[in-house]
C-alpha cells in the first residue's frame, strides 16, 4: 500500500484524505508508526483534511507501537483542531493509557466521554479496567 501511494506522488497524481487515510493504516497494520507519522503530517503540507479516520488511524499506529504519550498528544489534537472524536478515538485513547500506565488520563477520558454525546461501550471500559490494574 505505501508503494503505491509513493508511485501515486511519483504519478503527480492527487492525494487525497482517502489515500492519505489508507496509506497511514496500512502503516498501523505493519507496525511502522513513524511512517504513519510522516504520513499525517505531510497532509499538513500537502493541505489535505485530516479526519476523524485518519486521526483514528494514526492514533491506532502509535498506540499498537507504545507509542502512547503521542497518541495521546494526538488526541488531544482532534479537538484542538476540532475534529470530532468518534468511540474508536476514545477507545484507542483509553487503551493506550494503559499501555503507558497512565491510569489517570484513562479515567479523565471517561469523564469527558461521560459529558459528551458518546457512549462507551464494552472495549472501553475493559480498556480502562485494564489501564487501572497497571
Amino acid at each position: 500500500a505505501l508503494q503505491l501511494f509513493r508511485e501515486m506522488t511519483d504519478s503527480h497524481m492527487e492525494k487525497n484524505t482517502i489515500t492519505f487515510s489508507a496509506a497511514i493504516s496500512a502503516c498501523e497494520k505493519d507496525g511502522e508508526w513513524a511512517q504513519a507519522s510522516l504520513l499525517f503530517h505531510e497532509m499538513s503540507v500537502s493541505r489535505v483534511e485530516r479526519d476523524t479516520t485518519v486521526y483514528n488511524a494514526t492514533i491506532s499506529a502509535f498506540e499498537k507501537d507504545d507509542q502512547w504519550l503521542r497518541a495521546l498528544e494526538l488526541f488531544r489534537e482532534m479537538g484542538d483542531n476540532h475534529v470530532c472524536a468518534d468511540i474508536i478515538a476514545y477507545n484507542a485513547a483509553v487503551s493506550v493509557c494503559g499501555k503507558g500506565r497512565a491510569w489517570i488520563w484513562a479515567l479523565q477520558l471517561l469523564r469527558e466521554m461521560a459529558g459528551s454525546s458518546i457512549a462507551g461501550d464494552t472495549i472501553t471500559y475493559s480498556a480502562a479496567v485494564a489501564a487501572c490494574e497497571k
